[in-house]
């Protein structure tokens, strides 16, 4: 098992890729704090944790708020003694709307959920990890950290910050044992694709060069990967889960 004994953290994981994520994880040998602001769902996936055999534990979390990313790595550290792997996957879509349409509380609600709930994370994981001498970051991003796509601004916007976070915590803190790593990931059916209009999800499986959409487990199995110490030399680096969208 490639996270075997390591202490892990997923935001977002009541459901969809998170979920998918924090299984991974638990099957790969991490204990895992299962975060989400949806107490019922995160619950779920601490039962399915345990269903496999894993170690599991829930904090209800609200990245937006400070307070709840500070308790979040303050339980992983006071139930097993450190932090080694946090993945900052929650998020929010928003529905399609025109660059010029897109309202101002739009605007705030996906940036505070896609780009500052990870900088909030972040600032509360890294000293966590530095006092145990290193430990790996994976932040969610989305083909959309690479790219654009119609209707999708703040979105668009808040991933590519994302990326951009990922690249400061891979140079700032390389030499102190901190890696950092963006997935970016194309369409995947996970719920979240519900927020496009009708007409845009139709046509979400023709826009993929394999004809379909992913998987969250397929996320969820890069995700593993990057966090074990096989990708050791993996940092600051965006990896795309996106069945070769970006490759046109």
């Amino acid at each position: 098992m490639i996270l075997e004994g390591k202490r892990a953290l997923v935001t977002g994981a009541g459901r969809g890729i998170g979920r998918a994520i924090a299984l991974a994880y638990a099957a790969e040998g991490a204990r895992v704090a299962v975060a989400d602001i949806d107490d019922s769902a995160g619950g779920e996936t601490v039962e399915l944790i345990g269903d496999l055999g894993g170690e599991a534990f829930f904090v209800h979390t609200d990245v937006t708020a400070e307070p709840d990313q500070t308790a979040l790595v303050d339980a992983v550290v006071s139930a097993w003694g450190g932090l080694d792997i946090a993945c900052n996957n929650a998020g929010v879509a928003p529905p399609m709307t025109p660059l010029a349409q897109t309202t101002p509380e739009l605007w705030h609600r996906v940036i505070n959920v896609d780009l500052t709930g990870v900088f909030l994370g972040v600032i509360h994981q890294i000293p966590a990890m530095l006092a145990g001498g290193g430990g790996t970051i994976v932040n969610m991003g989305s083909i959309l950290s690479k790219v654009a796509f119609p209707g999708l601004t703040p979105y668009t916007a808040a991933k590519h910050g994302v990326d951009g976070i990922t690249k400061q915590i891979a140079l700032e803190y390389a030499a102190k044992g901190i890696r950092a790593v963006t997935i970016g990931p194309a369409f995947i059916r996970t719920g979240l694709e519900a927020a496009l209009a009708p007409e845009a999800r139709a046509n979400l499986d023709a826009q993929q060069p394999a004809g379909r959409m992913g998987d969250p487990d397929e996320v969820a199995r890069a995700a593993a990967f990057l966090a074990s110490d096989g990708a050791s030399f993996i940092n600051g680096a965006y990896v795309p889960v996106d069945g070769a969208f970006l490759a046109r």
